[in-house]
């Protein structure tokens, strides 16, 4: 019986030594390369009719909604206390406001 014992433990120590070893085998293939970086980083250099729409309506602007966008400008319509209006803002980083 201690014969099963010893061989039973011996083999338990070599399946736990052999854990190790088993591992950097299966990715070796990806050492030689650069890790992959997974980053969403896109710079904004334009107004978004997105941001355009929100300082519109932050401005005053109700059911404000984008008309035309072209690469100098962004115009967006809607109504405010007096009627129909329009703003156009520049195409440029931070939408500024050119004409109301």
């Amino acid at each position: 019986m201690t014969h099963f014992i010893a061989k039973a433990s011996f083999a338990a120590i070599i399946a736990l030594a052999s854990v190790p070893f088993g591992a950097p085998t299966a990715s070796a293939s990806e050492w030689g390369r650069a890790p992959v970086v997974d980053v969403q980083y896109r710079p904004v250099y334009a107004c978004s009719p997105v941001q355009a729409v929100q300082k519109a309506r932050w401005t005053g602007l109700r059911y404000a909604r984008v008309t035309t966008v072209t690469g100098r400008r962004v115009v967006v319509s809607g109504r405010n206390y007096r009627g129909w209006d329009r703003m156009v803002f520049a195409n440029v980083r931070g939408c500024p406001l050119i004409r109301r």
